[in-house]
């Protein structure tokens, strides 16, 4: 009985240690495809739902995308939370090359989000098609597909990345 009791008493005297965030990500250029930076819609400032949508993928920008929004880089603290369903969706987290399987439920995925939306493609597959884009089942690179709002290099891009996008649409 002794020994939880001296565990409450040491959590209680330690409080609540957490990093300090750091600072907002600029809104340059640096994350959009065209050569304008990225504003956010008034709307979505402050918090947002994402809805991942995988379009076909090896399946590495889904582990980073879990990690993101994992108790060590925790997305979930600057505004960002996975949902369910698209309905309940102001971001779409795209990731992979389109295939001509998953052509039409992008589109339907897309369309059934309200507005305002953002689209972010995650990954070299989801931004130029990477090394699957001269595949025989791939249409496309989902900027191809669809309208983007912000790009996350990289294969797999890291989870820091994947947060500083969701903080430029969130501005936390």
């Amino acid at each position: 009985m002794r020994q939880p009791l001296r565990l409450l008493r040491l959590i209680r005297a330690a409080g609540r240690l957490a990093d300090p965030a750091p600072p907002v990500p600029d809104a340059d250029a640096s994350g959009s495809p065209s050569a304008e930076p990225f504003v956010p819609p008034r709307a979505l400032r402050g918090s947002v739902q994402c809805r991942h949508v995988d379009v076909g993928s090896c399946n590495g920008c889904e582990v980073e995308i879990g990690q993101a929004f994992g108790p060590v880089y925790d997305a979930d603290r600057y505004g960002a939370r996975l949902v369910a369903s698209p309905r309940h969706a102001d971001v779409l987290l795209v990731t992979g090359v389109v295939t001509h399987n998953m052509a039409d439920a992008l589109e339907n995925t897309v369309e059934a989000t309200p507005r305002p939306r953002v689209v972010i493609a995650i990954g070299d597959c989801a931004i130029d098609g990477g090394l699957l884009a001269d595949g025989f089942g791939v249409r496309g690179p989902v900027t191809e597909a669809t309208h983007v709002d912000l790009v996350v290099p990289g294969c797999p891009p890291e989870p820091d990345a994947i947060v500083a996008a969701l903080r430029q649409v969130t501005r936390r």
